[in-house]
């Protein structure tokens, strides 16, 4: 197709937009209503995978040595950690900065009790982060066979019911955004196909005169297209807007709970992607099956 008949499609395309205006009014309202929709459930779907992989990077492992090493014998066995191929960080609290910890945790009430200690009874201690939250069973039981460490936390009864439920709440969310998605489709899919049946005798016409398939599809796909963009781009603007405006107010924090929100720019342009992929593909896809009925022999 060379660039002028592409030209001639596109102004009969927006032509028509004009022409059938009501009809052009509900498909586009049918559009945005449901890609809203669809953007608000990617909204909270994006959160939901933030808030959790910012809980699963919370996890850690607390390796207590035994009781008589001493910091610089921490540091070595730190040093054997950090070589564990699936470990993150380590971090050595020694004896009087986990006393110090202990005194700001229990608080001045028992200041008195830890002030009368002959001796820091603490150990040394490893915070050890693993490069994968999922592995972090692994590393703690890698950690527990070294020989200078007398016990792990890993925190066993937390982690395995923790990653069971982001797995459900992932997959729910997933299922949930694709149910949307199709039932986007088949109601704009539908109301396109209302607005083409309502011109099916301009097809015959055209058909009669001679014209080829492909010369009375064009017009029909711009339009349809432009439905899809132009009902995907408002609701694109408006979340964009309303998202940028409760990324400031909270201060990027999902109010409450202190969780990180998805940053404002890379949701934005993650939402006006998806949505205008969407409306595009909808949009073309539904004029062309819609259209197809009318141009079988």
């Amino acid at each position: 197709m060379t660039i002028r008949a592409f030209g001639r499609h596109f102004r009969e395309g927006l032509k028509n937009l004009v022409r059938n205006g009501w009809m052009t009014f509900a498909a586009m309202t049918a559009v945005m209503i449901t890609l809203a929709i669809v953007g608000m459930a990617m909204m909270i779907a994006l959160n939901a995978e933030q808030m959790s992989h910012y809980v699963a990077n919370q996890l850690e492992v607390s390796a207590y040595l035994k009781q008589n090493l001493n910091s610089a014998e921490g540091q070595a066995v730190a040093t054997d950690v950090r070589r564990l191929p699936d470990v993150k960080s380590v971090v050595v609290v020694t004896k009087s900065q986990g006393l110090k910890q202990l005194q700001a945790d229990l608080g001045s009430q028992y200041s008195d009790l830890l002030r009368g200690l002959h001796s820091n009874p603490l150990p040394v201690t490893l915070i050890i982060k693993a490069n994968n939250p999922k592995e972090t069973l692994q590393v703690a039981s890698e950690v527990k066979s070294i020989p200078e460490v007398s016990s792990v936390n890993d925190g066993a009864q937390y982690v395995r019911p923790l990653f069971r439920v982001l797995d459900i709440a992932r997959n729910i969310g997933l299922v949930f955004v694709l149910a949307l998605f199709l039932t986007a489709m088949f109601l704009i899919s539908n109301t396109i196909k209302i607005a083409i049946f309502s011109r099916r005798r301009e097809i015959e016409i055209m058909r009669l005169v001679g014209a080829t398939n492909g010369f009375i599809r064009m017009p029909f796909l711009v339009e349809s297209t432009l439905i899809g963009m132009i009902g995907a781009a408002v609701p694109a603007a408006v979340l964009g807007y309303v998202y940028e405006y409760l990324y400031r107010v909270t201060g990027g924090v999902f109010y409450g709970l202190h969780f990180p929100l998805v940053p404002a720019t890379e949701f934005v342009v993650k939402l006006v992607v998806a949505l205008l992929a969407l409306g595009f593909v909808i949009g073309a896809w539904g004029g062309f099956v819609s259209v197809r009925k009318f141009l079988r022999a």
